[in-house]
């Protein structure tokens, strides 16, 4: 029933935007611009929530231990080592391993340019990390200034990553030290650092001499099996000093999921600029549309005369917005998407196009262009025939 009344239907709408060509292609332009700008932000935000938690979600633990003034992995703190060993001692802990965390420049060995990278160390016997490419190169970093390399990091590192690869032995220098890379892993840059470094807390200290062994920056505890998880989460926080926090492994991935939305000015300015796209389309629309029913005011009062409703000229102003709807959403996906493409390439971060997100976009501009359309039609239903005759 529903298809036949639309086949047999006159695409008024349809009809009414072709005649005016010129206004079109500045409207799905206009339309396009704003998807686009909400594509580009959604996926700024979205690469930034994925690289500031792409090593919390690669913890090898039940339960992480961190200082009570760490806000995120960039700015963990740290705290004393006996908290681990005191956290040993509490019945159904397996094991509890010191991570350290530090940034630090060091010097492309390619370009001899300098880049902030981020390093961490941990025992090389006792893995923290589901990596699988770290965990089986493990014994190279047990070796003197010795350091496993993030091939996805940000810059030139083509001839770098091509000579490890074919075993070749590449040296370079942090901080006046020589260090070796013995192998490669995959992981990938941040917005804080161009890359990563992994290596063996002894390494790690050498690297970095103003830090004390005895000063960890994580924490990361297993449990026996059988062992209720928030129990012990909650017995540790009870039984530790208040200078450190347990959380389990979940908690501790949204709790650096919680800095980036709520306390980060770069996780607000990229929803801000959304709220803007979205604000950016709507009044483009409802420019178009009602500029079109202003144009065509006769027209509709010549309909209300026939005994059309206000419901069908209600419909053809929709009808409207859907079409500009899509025409902008169809050419904005497929720029972002090129866009995605060029800015991962550039920038080494994780930015690509999820279906859901094209989804999500499409559904918002199908909403932004008919809120546009119900507000450009509140002339056209207090328009009276007998007014415009």
């Amino acid at each position: 029933m529903i298809f036949k009344f639309l086949k047999n239907r006159t695409p008024l709408g349809w009809l009414q935007l072709k005649h005016d060509k010129m206004r079109l292609l500045t409207a799905i332009s206009g339309i396009a611009f704003a998807d686009l700008l909400i594509f580009m932000q959604l996926g700024f935000k979205d690469a930034l929530y994925t690289t500031n938690t792409q090593y919390p979600r690669q913890i090898q633990g039940d339960i992480v231990l961190v200082s009570n003034r760490a806000t995120n992995f960039n700015k963990l703190y740290t705290f004393p080592r006996r908290r681990l060993y005191q956290a040993r001692d509490i019945p159904g802990v397996k094991s509890a391993e010191a991570v350290y965390v530090g940034s630090l420049d060091w010097r492309n060995p390619q370009t001899r340019e300098k880049a902030s990278m981020m390093v961490i160390g941990f025992d090389p016997e006792r893995p923290v990390f589901t990596l699988p490419e770290v965990n089986s190169q493990l014994d190279r970093v047990k070796i003197p200034h010795t350091v496993l390399f993030d091939r996805a990091s940000r810059g030139e590192y083509q001839e770098v990553i091509s000579q490890i690869e074919q075993g070749k032995t590449l040296t370079t220098e942090i901080e006046r030290t020589t260090v070796t890379i013995g192998g490669l892993f995959q992981v990938g840059a941040s917005f804080r650092d161009d890359g990563a470094l992994i290596t063996s807390e002894q390494n790690f200290l050498r690297l970095f001499p103003q830090r004390q062994a005895g000063a960890v920056s994580l924490g990361v505890i297993k449990l026996e099996e059988g062992y209720n998880l928030e129990d012990a989460r909650t017995y540790l926080n009870a039984y530790l000093p208040e200078d450190i926090r347990a959380f389990t492994y979940q908690e501790y991935v949204d709790f650096e999921l919680n800095y980036i939305q709520t306390r980060s000015s770069i996780g607000f300015t990229f929803g801000m600029g959304t709220v803007v796209g979205f604000i950016v389309g709507m009044v483009i629309v409802y420019q178009v549309l009602s500029t079109d029913v202003n144009d065509h005011m006769t027209e509709y009062a010549t309909f209300k005369a026939m005994g059309y409703g206000n419901f069908y000229l209600l419909g053809v102003v929709f009808e409207e917005a859907i079409i500009l709807a899509l025409s902008g959403f169809i050419p904005s996906v497929a720029v972002a998407s090129g866009l995605y493409h060029l800015t991962a390439t550039a920038t080494a971060l994780p930015i690509v196009m999820p279906v859901s997100r094209a989804i999500g976009v499409l559904i918002s501009t199908i909403i932004m262009c008919t809120i546009s359309g119900a507000i450009a039609t509140h002339k056209l239903q207090l328009a009276d025939p007998a007014d415009i005759f």
